[in-house]
């Protein structure tokens, strides 16, 4: 019998013995573990959003002051891992979070959306962050002093909001 060998190019192996195995990279979600990211406020009057994305924009985690149920992340965490009497329970302490029509536009409300993605931010293992700031809601003061009080660090607060040169032409006066 032949004995049949394998030959090598380089650093690679060709022949019977070579492993597509060494060239594979590693998983998603080993690669998604980034110590820095940006968080994305939008002060409304009505409503607060916080949005958690990475350097290149892809968005790790999000919450809304007004949010109705729990978010998809939150479901992957609960799914098939505990009883039902613990998700129910979980999902009533959401909904104990969740502010309604006007308590929505609230520092209180801004602020408790705050904890939340923070606490998703630390157990994703984040620990510094860029804070951008957009809208003149009353919530911004108070998401920018629950991120402070935080374990994460700011590198740069900015305000963000869009302003006009003079572009539209702004409506009628109304008269009644």
């Amino acid at each position: 019998m032949k004995e049949r060998k394998s030959t090598r190019v380089g650093s690679r192996r060709i022949g019977r013995n070579s492993s597509s195995k060494d060239e594979r990279s590693s998983s998603r979600k080993d690669g998604r573990r980034i110590q820095t990211g940006i968080i994305h406020i939008q002060a409304g009057f009505n409503n607060t959003i916080i949005t958690v994305t990475d350097v290149q924009g892809q968005v790790f985690s999000w919450y809304s002051a007004g949010c109705p149920r729990l978010n998809d992340d939150d479901k992957r965490r609960f799914k098939g891992t505990q009883k039902r009497a613990t998700f129910a329970a979980q999902t009533a302490v959401e909904y104990k979070r969740r502010f309604k029509g006007t308590q929505r536009g609230t520092p209180f409300a801004a602020q408790t959306a705050a904890e939340v993605v923070i606490r998703k931010m630390v157990d994703q293992g984040k620990k510094r962050a860029k804070v951008l700031i957009k809208g003149p809601g009353r919530g911004r003061d108070a998401v920018l002093r629950a991120i402070r009080r935080s374990d994460i660090q700011i590198s740069v607060v900015r305000d963000v909001t869009p302003l006009p040169h003079n572009g539209c032409r702004p409506p009628k006066v109304r008269r009644l």
